[in-house]
């Protein structure tokens, strides 16, 4: 692995993506090669005995470990919109979290992180209010979790405004648009070459290349890795050769002189 020192960042991973016989074992592939894994909460997937092998496995590896909240949508996998009110966001963000939260801290370990799922992490990377929402009931769990999001300037303004830590992702195998946005009408690519050149020009250049073909500047502080994804597996080794992924909170507290 390489000692790349020009820039520090973190890989995650999603897990307990399943729910009772459905299973996704292939999830846990990637532990060996991420900083950070997000538990799903049980509202989109993760059933209590799939949420208790998720965190015991996330523990084994190491990694720090984040509530992977979304919508109530077990039937459609969280991918479906849902217009709530501010105070139904805030209880779902909460519920979830303490769910998880609670259960780490039985085996003994704590939530760093929350990263939404499916339609509330698109909705969130343009939505405000939506997002404001979202960080607001995060930091009134914990002020010192951190909010993972789609790097957008909408993460920007809501770390802003509620005071909370973000997290800027990137995922090596997205199209993005020239404003830095994921560009969903396109398909994922599964091209290992492509995603290695993705996470070099995060590195040097802070930018992504666009559906135009030109160079998007973005911040970047975690690459996400769906276990879901075509040839996930061989872009993330890949990736591990360019550099080796360090948690956030590492990150910023590298930043700040702690370590």
């Amino acid at each position: 692995m390489s000692n790349n020192n020009t820039k520090n960042i973190d890989f995650n991973c999603d897990l307990a993506q399943s729910f009772g016989v459905y299973k996704n074992e292939s999830e846990y592939d990637l532990l060996k090669y991420v900083s950070s894994a997000s538990v799903s909460c049980g509202f989109h997937a993760g059933d209590p005995l799939t949420i208790r092998e998720a965190l015991l496995q996330a523990k084994k590896h190491n990694v720090a470990i984040g509530a992977h909240i979304g919508f109530d949508d077990i039937q459609g996998f969280g991918l479906k919109n849902m217009d709530l009110q501010q105070e139904e966001i805030e209880a779902i963000v909460l519920y979830q979290i303490g769910a998880i939260a609670s259960m780490a801290k039985s085996y003994g370990v704590d939530i760093e992180f929350v990263r939404p799922h499916g339609a509330m992490y698109k909705r969130a990377a343009n939505d405000f209010e939506f997002s404001l929402a979202i960080a607001n009931a995060i930091k009134k769990f914990d002020e010192w979790l951190i909010y993972y999001g789609a790097t957008s300037e909408t993460l920007d303004k809501v770390a802003e405004d509620a005071k909370i830590r973000v997290a800027h992702e990137i995922q090596l195998n997205r199209i993005y648009n020239e404003d830095g946005t994921i560009d969903y009408t396109s398909n994922s690519v599964s091209n290992v070459d492509f995603a290695a050149n993705r996470l070099n020009n995060i590195l040097r250049h802070s930018s992504v290349r666009n559906n135009e073909g030109r160079l998007t500047e973005v911040k970047c502080d975690t690459i996400h890795f769906s276990s879901t994804s075509e040839n996930i597996l061989e872009i993330i080794k890949r990736a591990n050769e360019i550099i080796t992924p360090v948690p956030v909170n590492f990150k910023k507290a590298a930043v700040s002189g702690w370590v």
